[in-house]
């Protein structure tokens, strides 16, 4: 696969995140995905593997926000394995705070999958969210 294929694989992923379906983030994560959030945040740190960026980062995200986050991609950049997208993202916590963000994700694929995320963000909003 090649970086056109990449895009539309990140494309589709947030096509359907916006209809609400978590599933397509999931789908397009390698079991072994290292996803890495900047900053020093509760959030902010290396989630090793599927199922540990599910437990520690996901849910307890999902549990925070009223309803899903709403992101919109904006900028794609390929190369080889990598995808750099630029995007923002709209959401408000249960408790009536306000999540509006602004991201870059950089991702890295294999064979098809996502292995590696680094997000880049406005971690103050993140912090004034989440804790």
């Amino acid at each position: 696969m090649g970086a056109a294929e990449h895009k539309e694989i990140l494309t589709n992923m947030f096509a359907e995140l916006a209809k609400g379906n978590g599933d397509a983030l999931l789908d397009a994560l390698d079991d072994n995905v290292q996803w890495t959030i900047i900053g020093s945040t509760r959030l902010s740190k290396t989630y090793d593997g599927k199922q540990d960026a599910i437990e520690r980062l996901l849910t307890p995200f999902g549990e925070t926000i009223d309803g899903h986050i709403h992101i919109t991609p904006e900028n794609f950049i390929a190369e080889g394995d990598y995808v750099a997208l630029q995007g923002t993202g709209e959401a408000r916590t249960k408790s009536g705070v306000d999540y509006n963000n602004t991201y870059c994700w950089v991702y890295k694929f294999r064979d098809g999958k996502i292995i590696s995320i680094v997000e880049y963000l406005d971690t103050e909003l993140l912090r004034k969210a989440f804790g």
